[in-house]
Order: structure tokens, then sequence, then C-alpha cells
């Protein structure tokens, strides 16, 4: 074989295969497949090493196997299609292909989850938990942020504990006209025993049962899609706790709940949760505190 068809045979092959092809080219000058056997022999013996030196071929799949469970659409039980099953209509003529779709939701909701801002770690009680100076800074700097966001709050719901509390009425007079609600499920709490465990933090058994049934209520209140009615998109936001938005994540995304500890958030920071007409949800942003100055930001 001349060095000139060599050298595109070479050409054309890929990656590590050249070194093979030049290795059986250079054999093959030195007469090592057996010239004697004639010219095509030694040409079809040349082709089955070639061929051997390939690498096997498999038709290319652009969609990864799933590795876990697949997602659920139903998974805060409102799916239209669901729903409709087997409900009796309201009379002979009316078209179920309408009556599913008037029951489909059709609006955006945009869940803004804010962790309240630093507070005096050392008070007697929830009373006492008051935010510190740092703290009411980041609730005003946490306001700013929102309102700079130039988006139509519908409603500002903040949990009933204090620091969450004074966070929620600083952050209100940044958005004016904004509904303030308060609610006793969305306090702080343990939600689930966190995997894998932690040796600084082991509330009891019944912490666990009670304050995981709560969040639990609270995830199924707030964590939702649109209702049918609801026409336009809306923004709401939430002022809680560190547990409790680390918890909602963890249940919105279908991730195991258990993991919910290997999550941090800084304080007054914003996590934000979409959630679609269809049931897909999506997170925005996660403990977002990147309009803080460094000097500004703890995690108390």
């Amino acid at each position: 074989m001349s060095y000139r068809k060599t050298l595109k045979l070479i050409c054309g092959f890929a990656g590590g295969s050249a070194a093979v092809v030049f290795a059986v080219a250079a054999a093959d000058s030195r007469g090592y497949f057996g010239e004697h056997r004639g010219e095509g022999a030694s040409r079809w013996s040349r082709f089955a090493v070639l061929h051997a030196a390939q690498p096997a071929r498999t038709p290319v799949n652009h969609t990864p196997a799933a590795t876990g469970p697949g997602w659920d659409f139903n998974w805060d039980k409102r799916d239209p299609s669901v729903l409709s099953n087997g409900r009796k209509r309201e009379s002979v003529t009316e078209d179920p292909s309408s009556e599913q779709d008037n029951s489909k939701p059709k609006a955006t909701r945009h869940i803004l989850l804010i962790r309240h801002s630093q507070y005096n770690l050392s008070g007697n009680g929830d009373t006492e938990r008051v935010l510190t100076p740092l703290g009411r800074e980041q609730a005003e700097l946490t306001g700013q942020r929102l309102a700079a966001l130039g988006l139509k709050y519908d409603v500002l719901i903040h949990s009933s504990m204090t620091r969450a509390t004074e966070t929620a009425h600083i952050i209100s007079k940044y958005i004016p006209g904004v509904d303030l609600v308060s609610c006793d499920l969305l306090r702080e709490g343990a939600p689930v025993e966190p995997v894998p465990p932690v040796t600084h933090w082991k509330p009891d058994a019944v912490q666990y049962h009670e304050d995981g049934a709560r969040i639990e209520a609270a995830f199924r209140r707030y964590i939702h899609r649109a209702d049918p009615k609801q026409k336009e998109d809306s923004y709401e936001i939430i002022v809680c706790h560190a547990n409790v938005i680390r918890y909602f994540v963890c249940r919105a995304l279908q991730f195991p709940p258990e993991g919910w500890l290997r999550m941090g958030l800084n304080n007054g920071s914003i996590t934000w949760l979409t959630i679609r007409p269809s049931g897909r949800v999506a997170l925005r942003t996660l403990g977002d505190a990147g309009f803080m100055p460094p000097d500004k930001l703890t995690r108390t």
C-alpha cells in the first residue's frame, strides 16, 4: 500500500482509530498480511483488521432515560383531566369537552418566598425575638428589591411569629396597597427528619409529628396551580421561615422532602417559585440576596 493511500485512510478515520490504521498500513508494507495468498486475499485481510478497529456504531438517542419516578402532574390534586373524570354533567346537552376546557387553569402563579430578617436569638419566647437593627436594614433592602421588580403583587402573607410579622410590615411600606394576611400555619418548625441527620439539631419525634403536619397543611394551602376562575397571572409574597421555605421547595419540585436541610438561605432572601397551569413547577431563584451588600448578609 502506498504512503498516499495510507494517509488518506488515516484521515478517513476518527480519533484513536487512526493509530490502529497507521499500524495496519506499516504491517502491510512489510508483508505481514501474507502477500503470498494473492492481492485479493491481502485486501480482504486488511479490511477485516481495519473494520475491527472501529468503535461500534449505535443510534443516537438525545432523550435521557429517567432515573427515578416520573413527574406527577396531579401533585396538587387539581389536574382538570382527573377532576372531570366521573363528574356528572348538568344536562345531557352539555358538551364534555367544553366542560373540561372551562375547568382548566389558564393563569400562572408566581410565589415569592421571603425569609425573615435577622432577629434577637437571646430573646425569651417569640415576643422578645424581635428584629435586630441589622435585621430591619435587611427588610428595608428586601422591600426595595421587591418594589424594583415592578410586579403587580396580589397579597403579602406572613407567618404570625414576631420576626416574620415585623419583616412583612417593613416590606409592605415599599409595595403600598397590597393586603397583609397573617397565618399560623407558616410558623417555623421541624417539617420532617432530615437525611442525612445532623448532630447539632435533634427535635423530639413529637415535634416532627406536629410541626410536619402543620407545615404540610401550609404547603397544600399556598403551593398549587391557579384556580380555573383566575384570569391573570398572580404574584404572591409569603414571608416566613427557612425550614418552611426549604420544605416547600422540595415538595414543589418533587424532590425528597427529607433533603430540605441541605439548602441554606440568607435572612431577607427571595425564593421564587412559578407554577404553570399545566402543573409544571420551576424554581426561578433560591435564596437570592444579591441585592444586599456583603456586610449585610446573615443566616441567623
